[in-house]
């Protein structure tokens, strides 16, 4: 395997306060394995801007676009990234050493395998462990459950498509998975806490998740797009 083996994306939109956790637990990993590249998705907070002017000076691959939503920032990272794998890092969170070595691992000894997922550990303002459990599709077709946050194979994304830069942002993720398995490709659950979830007040999942009015919205969008008519061709070939 030549270097970079994965690619870490990191959307950062004026969290610039937190991104330093993320990079210094990146720091703990084999960086033999891995490049980094930050996406700075329209910032206005000032300090985040600074901060990442700072660590562009400082040699980290920094990008600068304007404001277009987290899909948009992902897909320019993942448009750039050199590694065969790709590892969404939201800014607020932390990664596990061993995530990034068992991902590569198991997705190099297995071909059909597009995702490696695993359990995290809450911090901030929540505390306990975040277990999604063993892949089930019908499980997936009914909610997301599995985190960004995971090892994929990146000619696979390519093959499906990027994420989609949905206009209200929560579920470009659950979109993915939904077309990566509609395609029939595997996904591979690590029983291990192998990163952190950052919760605060402010987390645009928790806000998300106690608004029922955006919930529907989403619902709705989904009913529109292709991922959708494949979900309902498949619901009635099981009926």
């Amino acid at each position: 395997m030549s270097f970079p083996v994965l690619s870490v994306v990191i959307p950062c939109y004026n969290q610039g306060i937190f991104l330093k956790d993320a990079l210094e637990s990146l720091d703990k990993c084999n960086k033999d394995l891995f490049e980094v590249i930050i996406v700075n998705d329209g910032s206005s907070d000032k300090f985040t801007n600074e901060y990442l002017a700072e660590l562009k000076d400082k040699g980290y691959n920094v990008i600068f676009q304007n404001n277009m939503g987290l899909g948009a920032a992902r897909n320019t990272g993942i448009k750039l990234a050199k590694g065969e794998y790709v590892l969404p890092l939201d800014s607020d969170n932390r990664i596990q050493p061993r995530y990034i070595e068992e991902g590569i691992r198991i997705l190099a000894a297995d071909s059909k395998v597009a995702v490696v997922y695993s359990n995290a550990n809450y911090f901030g303002d929540k505390a306990g462990r975040l277990i999604p459990g063993a892949f089930n599709l019908q499980r997936l077709m009914v909610g997301n459950y599995i985190d960004a946050c995971a090892v994929i194979r990146k000619s696979v994304i390519e093959e499906v498509g990027l994420y989609d830069n949905m206009r209200i942002m929560g579920y470009e993720d659950w979109d993915l998975w939904l077309r990566i398995a509609f395609a029939g490709y595997n996904f591979f659950y690590i029983d291990e806490e192998l990163f952190d979830y950052r919760v605060t007040s402010g987390s645009m999942m928790k806000n998300l998740n106690a608004d029922i009015k955006r919930q529907n919205e989403i619902e709705e969008y989904f009913i529109k797009t292709e991922t959708y008519i494949h979900f309902k061709n498949i619901v009635l070939l099981k009926w």
